[in-house]
């Protein structure tokens, strides 16, 4: 199997990163940095545009990890993004039924916590883009630096998502975190989640068997 490129280990990562995506968010939102944008749907900006780019990086995800296995390097990077968009989705989820915050749009403000319908915080969609690129630049980023160009993924979606007036701006950066750690800790494990619980002949790429 194809292992990730990082030297920590999963435990000390965890210690490291995820109290830093809290402290980024906090300082953040103590700083004021929280403002409503001019409401901008036209251009690149369009609805349309970011739910086509949404609905790829999971059809890519999927598409290239069915079609290459889990038996090649990129594959297996795929398959590791697989298991990080669908775990980041379940905790961006987890975190909209808790936290509760209401949205731009809502005309309530940027410290309305824990109201009725409130599912602002963190952003769903930037989470998904961050989780998407972040397993090929932990395993490609070093040997192939134009990878990191990937990280514009996330950064249309955060504005994107600001000019609709769907987040604040601690909203998505909380998401991009949680869709890069995530991401970053799918490629420690040896083996994807997906690919231990889905039958071989799966995982094993239709590109062989064809």
């Amino acid at each position: 199997m194809f292992l990730g490129s990082s030297t920590c280990s999963r435990r000390a990562c965890k210690r490291l990163i995820l109290p830093a995506i809290l402290s980024v968010v906090s300082f953040a939102a103590h700083a004021g940095l929280d403002h409503k944008l001019a409401y901008d749907q036209s251009g690149i900006w369009n609805r349309n545009v970011q739910l086509a780019i949404e609905y790829s990086a999971v059809a890519v995800a999927a598409g290239g990890a069915l079609w290459l296995g889990n038996d090649t390097e990129l594959g297996h990077t795929f398959w590791q993004t697989v298991d990080a968009e669908a775990i980041s989705a379940v905790a961006a989820q987890g975190m909209k039924y808790a936290f509760r915050r209401a949205r731009p749009n809502s005309g309530l403000g940027s410290n309305a916590w824990f109201v009725r319908g409130g599912d602002s915080f963190p952003s769903g969609e930037v989470t998904l883009q961050a989780s998407f690129v972040t397993p090929f630049i932990v395993n490609y980023g070093r040997r192939y630096p134009l990878v990191w160009a990937l990280e514009l993924l996330p950064a249309y979606d955060a504005m994107a998502r600001m000019k609709a007036q769907a987040h604040w701006q601690t909203d998505v950066l909380a998401g991009w975190a949680l869709g890069t750690a995530v991401g970053y800790f799918a490629t420690t494990w040896n083996t994807p989640l997906f690919v231990q619980i889905l039958p071989h002949g799966l995982t094993v790429g239709f590109a062989r068997r064809f």
